[in-house]
């Protein structure tokens, strides 16, 4: 897949910017040397868990990292255009709805997490990283600063990250979501 090839270009390019072996990003990250180099080989395509570990230890978010990947800024955005990311592992699907841009503080991702899934981050991309989680459809349960919020159709949850955070959906619903991030 494209994308996939996009990505690993990317990471590679990050570490070598840094100066980094492959053994040093895999202390920084918690994630093994082997998958490090499978990921930038486009060998594997990376899980949302993987890609948080890494992007975590680069200093990004998510989405800077996927915008990086994208080749310019445009002001509107078909939905046949938004870049869509499934995670392999357990079908998360992540749509850049509204991408970063280095001009605007913010951006908007539409997320799918299927059911009896969890998505586990460690650490924040950024310390004090604002996002504020609209539910559309399901039920999503996201454990951020040490407490549990469940959330249903049209709750809102504005919170900032400063550790460990977590989204997981029942064993028998669908979460669909839009998270605004600052």
């Amino acid at each position: 897949m494209a994308i996939d090839r996009l990505i690993a270009a990317r990471l590679k390019s990050l570490r070598n910017e840094r100066g980094w072996s492959l053994d040093e990003l895999a202390r920084r990250s918690n994630v093994s040397r082997a998958t490090l180099s499978r990921l930038e080989n486009a060998e594997v395509s990376p899980t949302a868990s993987v890609l948080g570990k890494l992007c975590a230890s680069y200093g990004l978010t998510m989405s800077r990292l996927m915008h990086m990947v994208e080749d310019s800024f445009v002001p509107l955005i078909r939905r046949t255009a938004q870049q869509l990311w499934t995670d392999p592992e357990i079908e998360f699907r992540r749509r850049s709805v509204s991408p970063p841009a280095q001009s605007l503080a913010g951006e908007v991702l539409e997320c799918e997490l299927q059911p009896g899934m969890r998505i586990g981050y460690d650490h924040p991309p950024r310390q004090g990283l604002e996002h504020h989680l609209l539910m559309i459809e399901g039920q999503l349960e996201v454990t951020v600063g040490g407490q549990t919020h469940d959330l249903r159709p049209g709750d809102c949850l504005r919170y900032q990250l400063f550790g460990p955070s977590a989204f997981a959906t029942p064993k028998d619903t669908t979460a669909r979501y839009i998270l605004f991030i600052v």
